[in-house]
């Protein structure tokens, strides 16, 4: 059970400014449904040139429902100057905190509204400074290397564990890892701490051995990614290489879950099982 502040609650049970801005003179649209979390932000500017009114629309847990909600306190009257000044740590701050598993919540608001000040420097035809290129480092979750090298400079990251925590990267099959310590070394020098472990699968595995290890794998590696954000994951049975598993709770009920969760599963359970291994989804009726 996550522990969260009064402010974290308050904005959860009640959010403010939830909806969609049909005319927004910005719109930012963020995550995806496939990994738990999804946003949209939407604002209008009022004559003076400020935000004169900010909603948004979020699926995801608690921590990104009232980061998304207080953001939107935050930015209403500011610049587009202003809020784009504004960082995940300061949604953090006015929140009080947020477990550190969470932290991605306070990191999608703020690209949210950097996706939705570029919407409007794009609809406006107003000069802003050229993009860098971007390169994919975590396909699983669709994470750049700018985001990363971003959160980690802004949060002073130093592990891989953090950054996963701070925007997923690193949290679904786990094969870029060797890049995201990479860019970590790039960002903090040496002060990188670099703990990446090379794990060998074992050669050839009994039945027994291979249920348990697929057990073990699910129960290390798998469940706890997928509790982060509100679901979770049964083994059901393991036919021959054919490993068949149910998704629970967000997993299940995300419309994406068939595609992308499956993929995640099979890339764990091929890293540390066997690389002969499937996954197939059982549906459950009950979802």
């Amino acid at each position: 059970m996550w522990e969260y502040t009064d402010k974290v609650m308050d904005h959860f049970l009640n959010p403010r400014n939830v909806g969609i801005i049909d005319d927004a003179d910005g719109r930012g649209e963020v995550g995806s449904l496939s990994c738990g979390d999804a946003l949209t932000l939407t604002f209008k500017l009022g004559e003076d040139g400020r935000i004169s009114d900010v909603k948004f629309k979020t699926f995801g847990c608690a921590s990104a429902v009232a980061s998304s909600s207080i953001l939107t306190e935050m930015i209403k009257g500011m610049t587009i100057e202003e809020a784009q000044k504004v960082t995940n740590q300061d949604i953090v701050e006015r929140l009080g905190s947020l477990p550190d598993q969470k932290m991605h919540c306070s990191v999608m608001g703020q690209e949210a509204l950097e996706a939705a000040i570029d919407d409007y420097y794009t609809k406006s035809g107003k000069a802003r400074s050229p993009k860098q290129e971007v390169k994919v480092i975590c396909t699983c979750f669709g994470v750049t290397d700018t985001e990363i090298k971003k959160v980690v400079a802004e949060n002073d990251l130093t592990t891989v564990d953090e950054v996963t925590n701070y925007c997923k990267a690193g949290g679904g099959c786990g094969g870029c890892k060797m890049e995201i310590e990479e860019l970590i070394k790039e960002v903090q020098g040496s002060r990188a701490k670099i703990e990446h472990v090379v794990i060998e699968k074992p050669k050839k595995l009994t039945n027994i051995q291979k249920i348990q290890l697929i057990q073990q794998t699910i129960n290390d590696q798998i469940r706890p990614m997928l509790r982060a954000d509100g679901g979770d994951i049964d083994l059901i049975d393991v036919d021959g290489n054919n490993v068949i598993v149910a998704f629970r709770g967000m997993c299940a009920k995300c419309r994406m879950s068939e595609f992308t969760m499956k993929d995640v599963v099979e890339a764990r359970l091929r890293e540390f099982v066997s690389d002969d291994l499937n996954v197939t989804e059982q549906k459950d009726s009950h979802n």
